[in-house]
């Protein structure tokens, strides 16, 4: 058989393993994790039998990230149970380059953590083996509920596929929906740190597979999820298949409602605050696709609840021309920089209307990607706020060019609370991802590939100029709907079915069908119970804000 890894080519005999023969094509980097073929993640001990292409997996790699979390959090369980047997563990949002963990019931303190990072070490150190077996479901399910892991079994009770794979290392079995390292000995460098009675497990970053990447302390993201984490309690929700129940027992309405119920309270209590404060400029920043622009609509329509006329500006009607806009490292439109905006234009069209001047401001025409300034020119009334949404609106650039004393920063994501189970959680970009592939391919036409593709630049933009300046809030607004992966799933399951296998994206649309396969069933016609000003409805369609 013929095996091809980083244009290097050799044949080889049926049975080798993929860590073998990537090292005999000298196509072994350091930090090699498993490598992925076809679409599909090869661990580095399976044996290959035909022809095929393999690209290693590193760090660097999205992939590579989530296999290495994934073994190291089975190693943190491992050292949990060795210390507190029976103990449930909850693992529960990403912070930084480390996820959030705590005991529920038992608050940990310093000296906790340290044996606990003193064990994880100690299994390192050893190189234990993952064990891999196929299990049928029924076997699975009775390990777990003789563990008195309810929260496994009843997902995998409304599994549909009979056999999968599990994973053990000295005699502990866990499954963890995708590809583990070979050994514990892969994934040597980490760290812990104590955070609100549980403890963050922080892994490297990027490229530096040598050292763990320092832990970013965010208060004000950390708020945002303690009030999603109450909110869960409110709803009684913290995992997928908690809210399968509430659809079998056909409460989906009541949970709708309930959900948007709680995002109004806290879109009106950021509204009587800017009010409160009297701010005249409110901007509102925040990721891709998590509802900027439907929040700001939204908050709109509260500030005209404290007797306040608002206006609407999107930045990216400042858009300098296609022709002139910078390039990435690849040569192409580098839309996520801020160096895209006219930022000069924006603060001087601002500082003009709140000197009550008239102001002639731009609309950007994608399809010619020019500006135009064809709407008649504008003049604030008295009282009125200039409600200003984009991904850059809580840069400092934009900031420093207006009056402090006038502006009130606003950041909005979608941080899901919901899990799997209690081991597993759903990572908040994933949900961002299928809100997004859901609205591009009905408002802009994309296919799901299409979105897919550019979805790595838009990721690594904003890390770089967006999120670095989260902190910058007066106030954060947590966009994620409990009821929404659901939803989701009836406009996004079929479209990412036709990501053909031949795709470089046909990894990634995998993985969430993988997810999405866990999520309950539907009744279309409930639909109807989300509101034309949900959050939800800037990506699903039937949005009213702008008629």
């Amino acid at each position: 058989m013929i095996i091809t890894a980083m244009d290097r080519q050799k044949e080889f005999s049926e049975g080798i393993t993929v860590q073998e023969c990537l090292k005999e094509l000298d196509a072994f980097p350091r930090g090699t994790l498993a490598a992925l073929s076809g679409g599909v993640v090869r661990e580095l001990n399976d044996t290959l039998h035909q022809d095929c292409s393999l690209m290693p997996l590193t760090l660097e790699h999205e992939e590579g990230r989530r296999i290495y979390e994934r073994s190291l959090r089975f190693v943190m369980l491992l050292a949990l149970r060795h210390l507190y047997p029976y103990q449930q563990v909850r693992i529960e949002y990403s912070v930084g380059y480390g996820v959030f963990v705590r005991l529920p019931g038992m608050e940990l303190h310093r000296h906790d953590i340290v044996r606990l990072e003193n064990e994880m070490r100690r299994l390192v150190d050893l190189d234990l083996k993952f064990e891999k077996k196929q299990w049928t479901k029924e076997d699975a399910i009775e390990y777990f509920r003789e563990l008195g892991q309810q929260d496994k079994v009843e997902l995998l009770e409304h599994r549909t596929v009979p056999y999968f794979n599990m994973y053990s290392i000295d005699g502990m079995w866990e499954y963890f929906y995708g590809a583990m390292t070979v050994s514990t000995g892969y994934v040597k460098v980490f760290t812990l740190f104590e955070l609100r009675g549980g403890f963050v497990l922080q892994l490297p970053a990027g490229s530096d597979f040598d050292h763990a990447a320092p832990y970013v302390y965010r208060p004000k993201h950390l708020e945002i999820y303690s009030q999603s984490a109450h909110w869960c309690e409110i709803l009684g929700v913290t995992n997928v298949t908690d809210v399968t129940r509430l659809i079998e027992e056909n409460r989906l309405r009541e949970f709708i409602r309930v959900n948007e119920v709680l995002h109004e309270a806290a879109i009106n209590d950021i509204a009587r605050k800017i009010h409160e404060q009297d701010k005249h400029i409110v901007l509102v920043a925040g990721p891709s696709s998590s509802g900027k622009t439907t929040f700001a609509g939204r908050l709109v329509v509260h500030l005209q609840m404290y007797g306040h006329h608002s206006r609407r500006i999107s930045m990216d009607d400042f858009f300098i021309n296609r022709a002139d806009l910078p390039r990435d490292a690849y040569g192409e439109t580098n839309f996520e920089t801020i160096e895209a905006l006219d930022t000069k234009l924006l603060a001087d069209s601002l500082t003009g209307l709140l000197n009550g001047e008239e102001v002639f401001l731009p609309n950007f025409d994608f399809t010619l990607g020019e500006k135009d300034y064809l709407t008649p020119p504008v003049r604030l009334k008295h009282g009125e706020i200039i409600v200003v949404e984009g991904l850059h609106a809580l840069n400092p650039v934009i900031s420093s060019m207006l009056p402090a004393d006038e502006l009130y920063r606003v950041f909005v994501s979608a941080l899901t609370c919901l899990n799997l189970d209690d081991h597993n959680r759903i990572r908040t970009t994933d949900v961002r991802l299928l809100r997004r592939i859901v609205r591009d391919y009905q408002n802009r036409g994309y296919t799901p590939d299409e979105t897919l593709k550019i979805w790595p630049k838009v990721r690594a933009g904003e890390q770089e100029h967006i999120f670095a300046y989260q902190e910058n809030a007066d106030s954060n607004f947590n966009t994620a709907l409990h009821y929404e992966l659901p939803v989701l799933k009836l406009f996004a399951y079929d479209l990412l079915k036709e990501v053909p296998a031949s795709s470089p994206n046909y990894l990634l649309a995998r993985r969430l069908i993988k997810t999405l396969n866990y999520l309950p069933a539907v009744d279309p016609a409930q639909l109807d119970e989300i509101p034309p000003l949900s959050l939800l409805r800037e990506f699903i369609g039937g949005c009213t804000l702008d008629e």
